[in-house]
């Protein structure tokens, strides 16, 4: 997801007629109905972790029935200070790979490592062919679980030339501004984990030392409990597209972001 693309749906369904979106790696598993996968990664914490009992939702970006649906996702809802739409559609590998089956994959991934370290984990969506939920709706359940962490998984879309990673944490706007502080702590547990347990570097084209601030994120707006957004990479670059096309990449990433959960709830 970049910070302008797949606004709109038409724009996102006009570029798709391309083989590419230019919201959010190369030879990846098709989008559709793929059940999750099975994590077999070697960095699961064990049930006496930091995890223990937390309460930790997982939100992959986007979802494969987006596309379809302009009208219900380019539905406008309130994100604390002003208006977006519900939700988008995402971006794509030049060879094919969703960014919404990418997060999806990632998502349960990293669920078994936290389940299998004691966590309790929800996702915000239940497959990987269905339509939103909207941004505010995402935030919502990690509200009403009163989370100890979320986290909202995705990938961008810049220029090819782009590499690396950035996590976004909120500005103050409004009802998070009790969990900026902690959101931030948060974000820089989950990068640092990450760039030390994948190698991929800090991004090239955004963000300071892979961390951005912002207030135009509904998800991170709307939320009462720590939050943390995650761009894994640029899937318009090869590199980054080939890591993230990997199954066995994507189950390292899993293993680092597990960790960084770990240090921020210690």
């Amino acid at each position: 997801m970049r910070r302008f693309a797949c606004a709109s749906v038409i724009a996102g369904l006009a570029l798709s007629l391309l083989a590419a979106c230019t919201g959010s790696s190369d030879d990846g598993p098709p989008a559709g109905s793929a059940p999750p996968p099975t994590a077999t990664g070697g960095g699961t914490p064990t049930t006496g972790s930091a995890l223990s009992g937390k309460v930790i939702v997982l939100d992959p970006g986007h979802n494969g029935g987006n596309a379809e649906h302009p009208e219900e996702i380019n539905r406008k809802v309130f994100v604390g200070n002003g208006y977006k739409p519900c939700n988008t559609t995402g971006t794509r590998t030049t060879g094919g790979y969703p960014e919404h089956a990418f997060t999806w994959d990632l998502a349960n991934r990293l669920a078994k490592v936290l389940r299998d370290g004691g966590a309790k984990v929800t996702l915000t969506r239940k497959n990987d062919t269905g339509v939103g939920p909207c941004i505010t709706e995402r935030a919502a359940i990690a509200n009403r679980l009163d989370a100890d962490a979320t986290l909202s998984i995705h990938a961008d879309g810049s220029a090819p030339s782009g590499h690396g990673f950035h996590v976004i944490t909120p500005l103050p706007v409004g009802r998070n501004a009790p969990i900026v502080a902690p959101s931030g702590r948060l974000g820089v547990a989950i990068r640092d984990a990450f760039r030390s347990g994948t190698g991929i570097p800090f991004s090239t084209y955004l963000g300071k030392d892979g961390l951005d601030r912002r207030d135009d994120l509904g998800g991170l707006n709307m939320s009462t409990v720590p939050a943390a957004f995650i761009e894994c990479g640029n899937m318009m670059n090869p590199g980054d597209a080939a890591k993230m096309s990997s199954g066995p990449f994507r189950q390292r990433m899993a293993d680092a972001l597990a960790k960084g959960f770990q240090t921020f709830l210690r």
